[in-house]
């Protein structure tokens, strides 16, 4: 049988002047959530600008500049993606509950998010986003020294495809660190 609280150890609902400007000052960080916002309607405006553009020369544009355009339109999308995870698991993580529980449209990731889980997804966004413009680049980079023009050098492909391989390696340390952290304060339980 467990003992009753002290009730000096019992949260009282009123908090200290100096633990509560603290706690407080989370709601910073709205604004910060609020211009992510912006940026998710510059992202759709970009978006369907590019699928204008698709469309209006649908008929003029190769197989190989279609295929760049439409991966153009998914880096968009997984940018967006991303956005949308910082704003609504970072302001549940954060700031204040969304109260979305029982809700039809609440993301199945949601109900489980943490500060842990929003660092691993936003990892696979990286790796996701970095995949994509590696392709773009790799789809490109058939034309480096051929008669068509590129933007792309011999040392840029493979400055980026280093630099890809780091956002794995990054990935897969944060994944075995987190596993390491939740086994160790597991093994109790």
């Amino acid at each position: 049988m467990s003992q009753p609280a002290d009730p000096a150890d019992l949260p009282t609902g009123r908090l200290k002047p100096l633990p509560m400007v603290i706690f407080a000052s989370r709601w910073l960080q709205v604004p910060l959530y609020l211009g992510l916002i912006v940026a998710q309607c510059v992202y759709v405006f970009l978006f369907l600008k590019e699928l204008w553009h698709l469309v209006t020369h649908a008929f003029d544009f190769s197989e190989q500049q279609i295929m760049l355009v439409v991966l153009g339109l998914i880096d968009v999308v997984m940018i967006s993606n991303l956005l949308i995870m910082v704003i609504v698991g970072g302001y549940e993580t954060f700031v204040s509950r969304l109260r979305l529980q029982g809700h039809p449209d609440q993301p199945e990731w949601l109900s489980h998010v943490n500060a842990s889980i929003l660092k691993i997804k936003l990892a696979m966004a990286i790796i996701g986003i970095s995949s994509i413009h590696l392709l773009r680049t790799f789809i490109e980079a058939g034309n480096i020294g051929g008669p068509t023009a590129t933007n792309y050098t011999t040392t840029g492909v493979l400055l980026q495809t280093l630099i890809h391989s780091i956002f794995i390696a990054s990935a897969i340390g944060i994944a075995w660190v987190d596993k390491m952290t939740l086994g160790g304060s597991s093994k109790g339980h």
